[in-house]
C-alpha cells in the first residue's frame, strides 16, 4: 500500500480523499479500510468527502443518497487523526432531506475537525 506515496510522489500531486468511497470499496473487496488510510500520504490530502450508500445485497454501493453511516464517521474520525482537519465535503446525490437534517450532519463533521482528541497533532 506504500503505492500511494510512490504515485502521489512521482505525479506531484495532492489527493481529494474520500472516505465513503474507501469504506464502500473495503467492504466490498475484503481489506481493512484503516491499513488502507494509514498507507496515505497524509500530508498530500487537501479535501475528504463523506456520504452515505445503499446495500445491494452484499454489496454496498456509493450512492450518495442518505445520510453518512457511524461506520463512515468512524473512519472520518480515523481519518481525521491521520491528515488533520482538511476542508470536508458532504456529498447528498439523491433523496434529499429537510435543511435541518442537512446542518446538523454539517455540525457532526466541524464537530469532530475541532476537536483536538479526533484531529492529528
Amino acid at each position: 500500500m506504500g503505492v500511494h506515496r510512490g504515485l502521489t510522489a512521482e505525479a506531484d500531486c495532492d489527493l481529494l480523499l474520500d472516505v465513503n468511497n474507501v469504506y464502500v470499496s473495503s467492504v466490498n473487496h475484503g481489506f481493512d479500510a484503516r491499513l488502507f488510510l494509514d498507507a496515505m500520504p497524509a500530508a498530500r490530502v487537501r479535501q475528504l468527502h463523506l456520504a452515505g450508500h445503499s446495500h445491494q445485497g452484499a454489496l454496498l454501493i456509493d450512492t450518495h443518497d442518505s445520510e453518512v453511516p457511524e461506520p463512515v464517521w468512524a473512519l472520518y474520525r480515523h481519518t481525521l487523526q491521520r491528515v488533520g482537519a482538511v476542508p470536508t465535503l458532504i456529498e447528498r446525490d439523491g433523496n434529499i432531506p429537510p435543511l435541518a437534517h442537512l446542518m446538523a450532519e454539517l455540525e457532526h463533521a466541524r464537530e469532530l475537525a475541532a476537536n483536538p482528541a479526533v484531529r492529528a497533532a
